[in-house]
Protein backbone atom coordinates (compact mmCIF):
# COMPACT_ATOMS: atom_id res chain seq x y z
CA UNK A 1 0.00 0.00 0.00
CA UNK A 2 1.09 3.56 -0.91
CA UNK A 3 0.23 6.45 1.36
CA UNK A 4 -0.24 9.82 0.77
CA UNK A 5 -0.60 12.33 3.68
CA UNK A 6 -2.25 15.77 2.66
CA UNK A 7 -2.50 19.02 5.09
CA UNK A 8 -4.70 22.10 4.78
CA UNK A 9 -3.98 25.56 5.12
CA UNK A 10 -5.00 27.45 8.35
CA UNK A 11 -2.18 29.93 9.21
CA UNK A 12 -1.28 29.54 13.09
CA UNK A 13 -4.21 26.73 13.30
CA UNK A 14 -1.46 24.07 11.64
CA UNK A 15 -1.06 23.45 15.43
CA UNK A 16 -3.95 21.77 15.62
CA UNK A 17 -2.94 19.48 12.76
CA UNK A 18 0.25 19.06 14.62
CA UNK A 19 -0.66 17.66 17.38
CA UNK A 20 -2.68 15.04 15.55
CA UNK A 21 -0.14 14.01 13.44
CA UNK A 22 2.30 13.49 16.88
CA UNK A 23 -0.24 10.75 18.01
CA UNK A 24 -0.18 9.40 14.10
CA UNK A 25 3.72 9.26 14.80
CA UNK A 26 3.51 7.74 18.30
CA UNK A 27 1.11 5.42 17.10
CA UNK A 28 3.55 4.14 14.16
CA UNK A 29 6.26 4.27 16.50
CA UNK A 30 4.56 1.99 19.36
CA UNK A 31 3.16 -0.49 16.64
CA UNK A 32 6.71 -1.01 14.61
CA UNK A 33 8.57 -1.02 18.25
CA UNK A 34 10.85 1.88 16.16
CA UNK A 35 11.23 4.78 18.61
CA UNK A 36 13.19 7.10 16.18
CA UNK A 37 10.77 6.36 13.24
CA UNK A 38 9.57 9.02 11.46
CA UNK A 39 6.51 10.20 9.39
CA UNK A 40 8.66 10.12 6.09
CA UNK A 41 9.93 6.18 6.90
CA UNK A 42 5.86 5.59 6.80
CA UNK A 43 4.23 8.37 4.07
CA UNK A 44 5.05 8.13 0.30
CA UNK A 45 3.41 11.55 -0.46
CA UNK A 46 3.38 14.70 1.28
CA UNK A 47 1.32 16.93 0.03
CA UNK A 48 -0.04 21.03 1.81
CA UNK A 49 -1.56 24.09 1.15
CA UNK A 50 -0.26 27.33 2.69
CA UNK A 51 0.69 25.96 6.66
CA UNK A 52 0.10 22.75 5.24
CA UNK A 53 3.24 23.06 3.05
CA UNK A 54 5.15 24.32 5.55
CA UNK A 55 4.67 21.25 7.60
CA UNK A 56 4.86 18.49 4.53
CA UNK A 57 7.96 20.21 3.61
CA UNK A 58 9.35 19.56 7.10
CA UNK A 59 8.33 15.81 7.07
CA UNK A 60 9.02 14.79 3.56
CA UNK A 61 12.66 16.21 4.72
CA UNK A 62 12.82 14.06 7.59
CA UNK A 63 11.95 15.94 10.84
CA UNK A 64 10.30 14.65 13.35
CA UNK A 65 6.77 16.18 14.08
CA UNK A 66 7.91 17.49 18.05
CA UNK A 67 10.48 19.21 16.52
CA UNK A 68 8.15 21.00 13.88
CA UNK A 69 5.38 21.68 16.17
CA UNK A 70 8.20 23.48 18.91
CA UNK A 71 9.17 25.84 15.93
CA UNK A 72 5.21 26.76 15.74
CA UNK A 73 4.96 26.79 19.77
CA UNK A 74 8.42 28.74 19.66
CA UNK A 75 8.35 30.84 16.74
CA UNK A 76 4.86 31.36 16.06
CA UNK A 77 4.97 35.01 17.08
CA UNK A 78 8.19 35.55 14.77
CA UNK A 79 6.28 34.15 11.65
CA UNK A 80 3.67 36.57 12.10
CA UNK A 81 5.46 39.80 12.57
CA UNK A 82 3.39 43.33 12.37
CA UNK A 83 4.70 45.75 9.64
CA UNK A 84 4.93 48.98 11.91
CA UNK A 85 2.27 50.96 12.16
CA UNK A 86 4.11 54.20 10.41
CA UNK A 87 5.13 51.68 7.23
CA UNK A 88 2.29 52.49 4.64
CA UNK A 89 2.72 48.94 3.29
CA UNK A 90 0.50 47.75 6.34
CA UNK A 91 -2.27 49.69 4.07
CA UNK A 92 -1.62 48.89 1.06
CA UNK A 93 0.33 45.65 0.76
CA UNK A 94 0.09 43.36 4.09
CA UNK A 95 -0.40 43.45 7.37
CA UNK A 96 2.84 40.83 7.98
CA UNK A 97 6.47 41.27 7.26
CA UNK A 98 7.69 37.88 5.82
CA UNK A 99 11.17 38.72 6.77
CA UNK A 100 11.20 36.41 9.54
CA UNK A 101 9.13 33.55 8.37
CA UNK A 102 11.33 33.58 5.22
CA UNK A 103 14.61 33.41 7.40
CA UNK A 104 12.99 30.64 8.85
CA UNK A 105 11.86 28.55 5.65
CA UNK A 106 15.45 30.02 4.17
CA UNK A 107 17.08 27.91 7.08
CA UNK A 108 15.07 25.11 7.06
CA UNK A 109 15.05 24.15 3.57
CA UNK A 110 18.90 24.61 2.66
CA UNK A 111 21.26 21.83 1.55
CA UNK A 112 24.41 23.49 4.10
CA UNK A 113 23.98 23.77 7.67
CA UNK A 114 24.15 27.65 7.50
CA UNK A 115 21.06 28.44 5.46
CA UNK A 116 23.37 29.89 2.77
CA UNK A 117 22.69 27.52 -0.10
CA UNK A 118 19.48 27.15 -0.93
CA UNK A 119 17.55 23.59 -1.50
CA UNK A 120 15.74 23.66 -5.08
CA UNK A 121 12.83 21.88 -5.25
CA UNK A 122 13.98 18.87 -6.58
CA UNK A 123 16.86 18.79 -3.75
CA UNK A 124 17.68 14.93 -2.58
CA UNK A 125 17.29 16.33 1.28
CA UNK A 126 13.04 15.31 0.16
CA UNK A 127 13.26 11.53 1.25
CA UNK A 128 9.80 11.06 -0.56
CA UNK A 129 7.16 12.86 -3.22
CA UNK A 130 6.32 16.54 -2.05
CA UNK A 131 3.56 18.57 -3.53
CA UNK A 132 2.94 22.29 -2.69
CA UNK A 133 0.17 24.32 -4.07
CA UNK A 134 0.47 27.88 -4.79
CA UNK A 135 -1.44 30.33 -7.10
CA UNK A 136 0.52 32.07 -10.12
CA UNK A 137 -1.18 35.60 -9.91
CA UNK A 138 0.61 36.27 -13.07
CA UNK A 139 -1.21 33.59 -15.03
CA UNK A 140 -4.27 33.49 -13.26
CA UNK A 141 -3.85 29.67 -12.59
CA UNK A 142 -3.74 26.94 -9.54
CA UNK A 143 -0.25 25.38 -9.85
CA UNK A 144 0.51 22.49 -7.53
CA UNK A 145 3.71 21.44 -8.08
CA UNK A 146 5.54 18.45 -6.97
CA UNK A 147 9.41 17.29 -6.89
CA UNK A 148 7.97 13.90 -9.11
CA UNK A 149 11.21 13.53 -11.66
CA UNK A 150 8.43 12.62 -14.35
CA UNK A 151 6.57 15.52 -14.85
CA UNK A 152 6.40 17.61 -17.76
CA UNK A 153 7.49 20.46 -16.39
CA UNK A 154 10.19 19.07 -14.07
CA UNK A 155 12.24 18.13 -17.10
CA UNK A 156 15.87 19.21 -16.11
CA UNK A 157 16.73 20.33 -19.79
CA UNK A 158 13.79 22.91 -19.76
CA UNK A 159 15.25 26.48 -19.16
CA UNK A 160 12.38 27.22 -16.54
CA UNK A 161 12.56 23.67 -14.74
CA UNK A 162 10.19 23.53 -12.25
CA UNK A 163 12.87 21.47 -9.82
CA UNK A 164 15.09 24.69 -9.68
CA UNK A 165 12.65 26.30 -7.98
CA UNK A 166 13.96 27.22 -4.83
CA UNK A 167 12.23 25.26 -2.23
CA UNK A 168 12.04 27.75 1.00
CA UNK A 169 10.70 30.40 -1.72
CA UNK A 170 8.02 27.95 -3.26
CA UNK A 171 6.88 27.01 0.34
CA UNK A 172 6.70 30.60 1.73
CA UNK A 173 5.11 31.65 -1.85
CA UNK A 174 2.25 28.89 -0.45
CA UNK A 175 1.59 30.88 2.78
CA UNK A 176 1.03 34.01 0.63
CA UNK A 177 -2.01 34.88 2.41
CA UNK A 178 -3.67 37.85 0.75
CA UNK A 179 -3.86 41.00 3.15
CA UNK A 180 -1.55 38.94 5.72
CA UNK A 181 1.64 38.33 3.76
CA UNK A 182 3.23 40.43 0.69
CA UNK A 183 3.10 38.11 -2.59
CA UNK A 184 6.87 36.17 -3.44
CA UNK A 185 8.03 36.67 -6.93
CA UNK A 186 10.45 33.63 -8.33
CA UNK A 187 12.29 33.50 -11.50
CA UNK A 188 11.63 30.45 -13.52
CA UNK A 189 14.03 31.10 -16.32
CA UNK A 190 13.73 34.17 -18.41
CA UNK A 191 10.67 35.00 -16.91
CA UNK A 192 9.24 36.16 -13.39
CA UNK A 193 5.96 34.99 -11.88
CA UNK A 194 3.75 36.62 -8.72
CA UNK A 195 2.76 33.82 -6.01
CA UNK A 196 0.55 33.94 -3.61
CA UNK A 197 -1.10 31.75 -1.46
CA UNK A 198 -2.84 27.93 -2.38
CA UNK A 199 -5.30 28.23 -0.32
CA UNK A 200 -7.05 31.06 -2.67
CA UNK A 201 -7.26 28.26 -5.37
CA UNK A 202 -9.44 25.01 -5.24
CA UNK A 203 -6.92 23.37 -2.95
CA UNK A 204 -6.71 25.04 0.39
CA UNK A 205 -7.80 21.31 1.38
CA UNK A 206 -5.11 19.58 -1.04
CA UNK A 207 -6.20 15.75 -0.50
CA UNK A 208 -8.20 15.62 -3.72
CA UNK A 209 -5.35 17.03 -6.16
CA UNK A 210 -2.99 14.86 -4.52
CA UNK A 211 -5.14 11.73 -5.33
CA UNK A 212 -5.32 13.02 -8.87
CA UNK A 213 -1.99 13.70 -9.20
CA UNK A 214 -1.01 9.93 -8.53
CA UNK A 215 -3.42 8.64 -10.67
CA UNK A 216 -4.00 10.45 -14.05
CA UNK A 217 -1.81 9.81 -16.53
CA UNK A 218 -1.05 13.63 -17.49
CA UNK A 219 0.75 13.24 -14.48
CA UNK A 220 3.17 10.51 -14.97
CA UNK A 221 2.78 8.70 -11.74
CA UNK A 222 0.56 6.36 -12.81
CA UNK A 223 -0.01 4.47 -9.42
CA UNK A 224 -2.24 1.42 -9.22
CA UNK A 225 -5.71 1.97 -7.87
CA UNK A 226 -7.92 0.52 -5.15
CA UNK A 227 -8.67 0.94 -1.36
CA UNK A 228 -5.74 -1.43 -0.64
CA UNK A 229 -3.51 0.10 -3.03
CA UNK A 230 -3.81 3.65 -2.07
CA UNK A 231 -4.25 5.24 1.59
CA UNK A 232 -4.99 9.01 1.71
CA UNK A 233 -4.57 10.43 5.06
CA UNK A 234 -6.33 14.19 5.32
CA UNK A 235 -6.02 16.61 7.99
CA UNK A 236 -7.52 19.99 8.16
CA UNK A 237 -7.24 22.94 10.31
CA UNK A 238 -10.56 22.93 11.69
CA UNK A 239 -13.51 24.45 10.72
CA UNK A 240 -15.58 27.38 12.12
CA UNK A 241 -19.43 27.61 11.00
CA UNK A 242 -22.02 30.43 12.51
CA UNK A 243 -25.17 31.15 11.34
CA UNK A 244 -26.33 34.91 9.75
CA UNK A 245 -26.45 37.98 12.29
CA UNK A 246 -30.71 38.33 13.56
CA UNK A 247 -30.42 41.80 12.26
CA UNK A 248 -30.35 41.67 8.40
CA UNK A 249 -29.03 45.45 8.34
CA UNK A 250 -25.64 43.80 9.97
CA UNK A 251 -25.23 42.02 6.60
CA UNK A 252 -23.73 44.95 5.10
CA UNK A 253 -20.51 45.52 2.85
CA UNK A 254 -17.78 45.10 5.96
CA UNK A 255 -19.43 42.05 7.14
CA UNK A 256 -19.29 40.58 3.20
CA UNK A 257 -15.52 41.82 2.38
CA UNK A 258 -14.43 40.64 6.05
CA UNK A 259 -15.85 36.61 5.95
CA UNK A 260 -16.99 36.02 2.17
CA UNK A 261 -13.28 35.21 1.44
CA UNK A 262 -13.15 32.92 4.42
CA UNK A 263 -16.52 31.02 3.46
CA UNK A 264 -15.31 30.30 0.17
CA UNK A 265 -12.17 28.71 0.79
CA UNK A 266 -14.32 26.50 3.66
CA UNK A 267 -17.24 25.67 1.08
CA UNK A 268 -14.46 24.62 -1.33
CA UNK A 269 -12.25 22.19 1.20
CA UNK A 270 -15.67 20.89 2.48
CA UNK A 271 -16.42 19.89 -1.41
CA UNK A 272 -13.13 18.69 -1.91
CA UNK A 273 -13.85 16.22 0.94
CA UNK A 274 -17.30 15.07 -0.19
CA UNK A 275 -15.29 13.89 -3.69
CA UNK A 276 -11.98 12.22 -2.33
CA UNK A 277 -15.12 10.33 0.12
CA UNK A 278 -17.15 9.90 -3.74
CA UNK A 279 -14.21 8.68 -4.83
CA UNK A 280 -12.49 6.62 -2.51
CA UNK A 281 -13.51 4.40 -0.19
CA UNK A 282 -14.09 6.39 3.67
CA UNK A 283 -12.90 4.90 6.63
CA UNK A 284 -13.33 8.16 8.80
CA UNK A 285 -14.65 11.42 9.13
CA UNK A 286 -16.67 13.47 10.72
CA UNK A 287 -20.97 14.26 9.13
CA UNK A 288 -20.77 16.25 5.92
CA UNK A 289 -24.24 16.88 6.28
CA UNK A 290 -27.40 15.93 8.05
CA UNK A 291 -28.26 14.55 4.25
CA UNK A 292 -25.37 13.04 3.11
CA UNK A 293 -23.58 12.31 6.58
CA UNK A 294 -20.17 10.86 6.56
CA UNK A 295 -20.34 8.29 3.62
CA UNK A 296 -18.48 5.58 5.79
CA UNK A 297 -19.50 2.22 4.57
CA UNK A 298 -21.67 3.58 1.96
CA UNK A 299 -22.06 1.92 -1.17
CA UNK A 300 -21.60 3.75 -4.12
CA UNK A 301 -20.85 3.33 -7.98
CA UNK A 302 -17.82 2.75 -9.69
CA UNK A 303 -14.84 1.30 -7.87
CA UNK A 304 -12.82 2.99 -5.56
CA UNK A 305 -9.72 4.76 -6.49
CA UNK A 306 -8.49 4.86 -2.75
CA UNK A 307 -8.91 4.11 1.07
CA UNK A 308 -9.90 7.51 2.75
CA UNK A 309 -9.50 8.79 6.31
CA UNK A 310 -10.24 12.73 7.01
CA UNK A 311 -9.45 14.09 10.23
CA UNK A 312 -10.76 17.23 11.21
CA UNK A 313 -13.30 18.98 13.69
CA UNK A 314 -15.77 21.09 13.04
CA UNK A 315 -17.66 23.63 15.39
CA UNK A 316 -20.74 24.79 14.29
CA UNK A 317 -23.87 27.52 15.14
CA UNK A 318 -23.78 28.16 18.67
CA UNK A 319 -20.93 26.14 19.85
CA UNK A 320 -19.08 28.21 17.41
CA UNK A 321 -20.22 31.06 18.88
CA UNK A 322 -19.69 30.15 22.29
CA UNK A 323 -15.68 29.23 21.58
CA UNK A 324 -15.02 32.80 19.80
CA UNK A 325 -16.57 34.35 22.92
CA UNK A 326 -14.01 32.17 24.97
CA UNK A 327 -11.52 33.04 22.01
CA UNK A 328 -12.28 35.64 20.11
CA UNK A 329 -9.31 35.35 17.83
CA UNK A 330 -9.15 31.43 17.52
CA UNK A 331 -10.40 31.16 13.82
CA UNK A 332 -7.80 33.91 12.63
CA UNK A 333 -4.74 32.97 10.73
CA UNK A 334 -2.43 34.65 13.38
CA UNK A 335 -4.03 33.32 16.32
CA UNK A 336 -0.79 32.96 18.21
CA UNK A 337 -2.36 34.09 21.91
CA UNK A 338 -4.58 30.59 21.20
CA UNK A 339 -2.03 28.56 20.56
CA UNK A 340 -1.98 26.68 23.80
CA UNK A 341 -6.20 26.57 23.21
CA UNK A 342 -5.37 25.09 19.77
CA UNK A 343 -2.72 22.73 21.33
CA UNK A 344 -5.85 21.50 23.78
CA UNK A 345 -8.64 20.88 20.47
CA UNK A 346 -5.91 18.79 18.91
CA UNK A 347 -4.54 16.55 21.42
CA UNK A 348 -7.99 16.16 22.30
CA UNK A 349 -9.21 15.49 18.87
CA UNK A 350 -6.20 12.88 18.08
CA UNK A 351 -6.75 11.34 21.49
CA UNK A 352 -10.41 10.35 20.05
CA UNK A 353 -10.45 9.79 16.81
CA UNK A 354 -6.62 8.93 15.28
CA UNK A 355 -6.58 5.28 15.17
CA UNK A 356 -3.53 2.70 14.00
CA UNK A 357 -6.00 1.14 11.98
CA UNK A 358 -6.79 3.87 9.67
CA UNK A 359 -3.20 4.28 9.15
CA UNK A 360 -2.29 0.71 8.23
Amino acid sequence: MKRILALDGGGIRGVFTLEILLRIERLLREHFKSPSLVLSDFFDFFAGTSTGAIIAACLCRGMPVEEILGLYVEEGKAMFQPVPWYDPRRFWISRFDPGLLSKMLRELFSEDENGKVPARLGTERLKKLLLVVVRNHTTGSAWPLTNNPKAIFNDGSLPDCNLNVPLWQLVRASTAAPVYFPPEVITLGDSCFVFVDGSITPYNNPALIAALTVVLPGYRLKWETGPEKIRLISIGTLRFTSPLPKKLEKLNLAYNVSRIPSALIEGIAWEQDLLCRCLGECLHGEKLDMEVGDLIGVPLPGARWFSYVRYNRSFKGGETEEWLKKHPRLGQLDAVHAIPVLRDIGRAYAQEHARIEHLI
